[in-house]
């Protein structure tokens, strides 16, 4: 039996050569959101890797196992079936990858922490108003790492939009400077 890290390993080199080979053009029949192909060619890092299990949005809401890789861009959920088909047929991606990514730029919050039984229940709350229902043993910490990771994320995109903004001032009085000297040289 293969670890599942190397499960999900093999899995993201398969869609990174395929991506490489093909090009984006030929990546489409894998139906690969455009934040999901930039957070493979980034290669970000996958902080934490497992199984969690969502919530379906149908009238039965049933729960759903998802095989997760939590990065420092969001989440990826992979449909367990999917990646169990990747492996067994290495090379022949026929059928569109179903790939749920949870940006953490679309992301609000992690909220209604509860625990029940042998189960922490979750819900993430996306930027637009829609929530999402998780549920996975107490003892992984999903909720906790998940808000962690977005914390972080939101805290790295406010010290670039410092830095841009100061940026921005400095070239305007640089800009600024330049004319009162042309203007007073001139006169």
């Amino acid at each position: 039996m293969i670890p599942f890290q190397s499960l999900i390993s093999l899995w993201i080199a398969l869609i990174k050569s395929s991506y490489t080979l093909l090009g984006s053009a030929g990546l489409q029949h894998w139906h690969l959101g455009p934040s999901v192909r930039s957070m493979l060619e980034s290669s970000c890092k996958v902080v934490k890797e497992g199984l969690l299990e969502k919530r379906s949005d149908g009238l039965l809401q049933l729960w759903k196992k998802k095989r997760c890789l939590l990065t420092e861009e969001g989440l990826l959920l992979i449909p367990p079936k999917q990646l169990d088909q990747q492996q067994q047929q290495p090379g022949s991606p026929t059928e569109p990858a179903r790939i749920k990514e949870l940006h953490f730029s679309n992301m609000k919050t992690v909220d209604c922490v509860e625990r029940k039984g042998k189960y922490v229940y979750f819900t993430v709350v996306m930027a637009e108003g829609r929530e999402i229902d998780f549920r996975c043993p107490q003892d992984e910490g999903w909720n906790a790492e998940i808000t962690l990771q977005m914390v972080q994320y939101k805290n790295r995109q406010a010290i670039l939009a410092v830095k841009s903004t100061r940026q921005k001032q400095q070239h305007l009085v640089q800009q600024h400077g330049h004319r009162i000297r042309s203007t007073s040289n001139s006169a």
